[in-house]
C-alpha cells in the first residue's frame, strides 16, 4: 500500500460510504468503542480517498464496499470488518472467529448487506460531517 509521505498514517485508516446511513452507524460505533482513539476515518467521496486508492489500482473498490488500511495492507469487506474487532479489543474480540469461514461464505455475506444497504438503511445526499469534538480523527 503506497500512503502517501507527506502524511503521518501509523493509525489504521477506516474508508467508508459517507452518504450510507448503515456505514455512517458503523463509524459512530467504532468511535464509541474505539477507547485508544486509534482508527482514523476518510469516506470514499473525499479527496483523500479517491487518490489513495487510484494509487494503489484499488479504484473498482470505490463506494462498494468498507476498506481499512493498516500496517500497509488493505482489508475490504468482511476482513475489514472482522480486523476492526480485533483492533477495537476487548470484548469485540469475539467475533474474529468468524475467520474460520471460508472467505466466500464471509464475502458473501457481506455482499448481500451491501448490495441493499441504501434500500435497507438509507442514502443521505451529502456526506456527514464530523462533529468538531471528533473532527481531528477525519481526513477529508
Amino acid at each position: 500500500m503506497n500512503i502517501p509521505d507527506n502524511q503521518n498514517f501509523s493509525s489504521p485508516i477506516i474508508i467508508y460510504d459517507g452518504v450510507c446511513h448503515l456505514c455512517n452507524s458503523g463509524v459512530n460505533f467504532i468511535l464509541k468503542h474505539d477507547r485508544k482513539k486509534i482508527f482514523r476515518f476518510a469516506p470514499f467521496q473525499s479527496s483523500f480517498a479517491k487518490n489513495l486508492l487510484k494509487e494503489n489500482n484499488e479504484s473498482e473498490n470505490i463506494g462498494d464496499t468498507f476498506i481499512l488500511i493498516h500496517n500497509g495492507k488493505l482489508f475490504n469487506r468482511a476482513d475489514a470488518a472482522l480486523k476492526i474487532t480485533m483492533l477495537l479489543g476487548a470484548k469485540w474480540k469475539f467475533f474474529y472467529p468468524l475467520y474460520l469461514f471460508p472467505k466466500f461464505i464471509r464475502n458473501g455475506f457481506y455482499n448481500i448487506i451491501a448490495r441493499n444497504r441504501y434500500k435497507w438503511f438509507g442514502k443521505a445526499d451529502t456526506c456527514v460531517m464530523p462533529s468538531p469534538e471528533i473532527q481531528e480523527r477525519f481526513i477529508l
